[in-house]
C-alpha cells in the first residue's frame, strides 16, 4: 500500500507543501534546522547570497540561476543543485509570476550524516562492481542534477513529516537520510563525499591523510590506515578513491616521494639513508619509484640540481 502511496506523489504534491510553508515573499523558515523556503511572485535581478554548509536546492515551480566563481547553473522543477559550504555566490529568480509563484528550498546537510550513509552503501557499491566516479570539475562548486522520483518522493515525505510533533521526532530524520541516500545513488556520490570531507574534520578521509603525513616513514600499508578509522580495507580504499581520486596506496607513495625530493636537495643524506628516511626498505625499489614520478634517477636529479646552482651562481658573479 505504501509503495502505491509513493507513486501517487507529484510535483503538485511538493508545490502545495511549499506553498503552504512559505506564506511570505523571500525565505520562510522550514521549521527544520537549516531548511528555508523560497517564495517569489516575479523574476528577480542577481542578488549576492552566501551559504555556510553543504546544501541541496530543489525548485518546485519557476526557474533560478546560480553563478558561483564565473560558472552558472540554472535549475527548474527537473534538476537540482548542490552547492558546498562557505560559498559567496550570486542568485537569480529566472521565472515567476502571482499566478505561478517561484517555489524553491535549501536544504543544509550534516557532512556527518554524509559520511553515515557513504560508509553504508560503499561496501555494496563495490560488491557489485561500480567503478571509482570520477572527480567532476570544480568539486567544490555545484552541479546540477536531474530530479528522479525516488528523490522527490523522498523530499515531499521528510516535508510532509514536520506538519506533527511525532513524525516530525521519528519520521523526519529518517526520510532526510532517505535524501542524502538518494543524491549519493546519482551523480553527485563522489561531489558529495568530497565536499563533506573538506567541510568536517573528523570525516574518515581527513583523519587518515593525518595519519600518513605523520607516519609515512614507517612501514605503513593500506591496512593500517583502514584499521585508524575503523573502516574495513575495501571500504576506505573505495572511499579514499572517491574523495582523492586516487588509490590510498599511491597517495602515500606521492608523499614519501615528494618529501625524499626535499631530502636529496638538503644534500645532508645519501640516496639508500633518504629511501630509509621516507619509509622504503629497498633502496632499488626506491630509484625505480622515484625514476617513475620525476623522469629521472634520485643521484641524477641531485646532480642535476647541483649543476643549476653552479650556473646560477656563475652568473651571479661579477666579471
Amino acid at each position: 500500500m505504501s509503495t502505491q502511496m509513493e507513486h501517487l506523489l507529484t510535483t503538485g504534491d511538493l508545490i502545495s507543501e511549499l506553498a503552504a510553508r512559505a506564506p511570505k515573499v523571500g525565505g520562510n523558515d522550514g521549521g527544520w534546522p537549516g531548511l528555508t523556503i523560497y517564495r517569489f511572485h516575479e523574476p528577480t535581478e542577481p542578488t549576492w547570497e552566501e551559504i555556510q554548509s553543504l546544501s541541496i536546492g530543489i525548485v518546485a515551480q519557476g526557474r533560478k540561476a546560480v553563478m558561483v566563481e564565473g560558472s552558472r547553473y540554472v535549475y527548474d522543477p527537473f534538476h537540482y543543485l548542490v552547492l558546498s559550504s562557505h560559498l559567496h555566490f550570486q542568485a537569480q529568480i529566472l521565472e515567476a509570476s502571482p499566478r505561478k509563484p517561484f517555489l524553491s528550498f535549501v536544504l543544509q546537510v550534516d557532512p556527518a550524516l554524509v559520511k553515515k550513509v557513504s560508509t553504508d552503501m560503499l561496501d555494496r557499491r563495490t560488491a557489485a562492481g561500480f567503478p571509482p566516479v570520477r572527480m567532476p570539475n570544480n568539486p567544490e562548486k555545484g552541479l546540477v542534477s536531474a530530479l528522479d522520483a525516488d528523490l522527490m518522493c523522498a523530499v515531499i515525505r521528510f516535508l510532509q513529516s514536520l506538519s506533527t510533533g511525532a513524525d516530525r521526532r521519528v519520521l523526519s530524520p529518517m526520510h532526510l537520510q532517505e535524501i542524502v541516500y538518494r543524491v549519493l545513488q546519482r551523480e553527485q556520490f563522489s561531489r558529495l563525499l568530497y565536499i563533506a570531507a573538506k567541510q568536517s574534520g573528523a570525516n574518515p578521509i581527513s583523519a587518515a591523510l593525518t595519519f600518513v603525513r605523520e607516519h609515512f616513514s614507517e612501514p605503513i600499508t593500506v591496512n593500517d590506515m583502514a584499521e585508524q578509522v575503523s573502516l574495513s580495507p575495501s571500504s576506505f580504499s573505495h572511499l579514499f578513491r572517491e574523495v582523492t581520486g586516487r588509490p590510498p596506496y599511491q597517495f602515500l607513495k606521492e608523499i614519501r616521494l615528494d618529501r625524499a625530493r626535499e631530502l636529496l636537495i638538503e644534500g645532508r643524506l645519501s640516496v639508500t639513508d633518504v629511501s630509509r628516511a621516507v619509509g622504503y626498505s629497498s633502496a632499488s625499489h626506491f630509484i625505480k619509484e622515484f625514476r617513475s614520478r620525476f623522469g629521472t634517477t634520485p643521484r641524477a636529479y641531485v646532480d642535476a640540481q647541483s649543476l643549476g646552482e653552479q650556473l646560477q651562481s656563475a652568473r651571479t658573479q661579477p666579471e
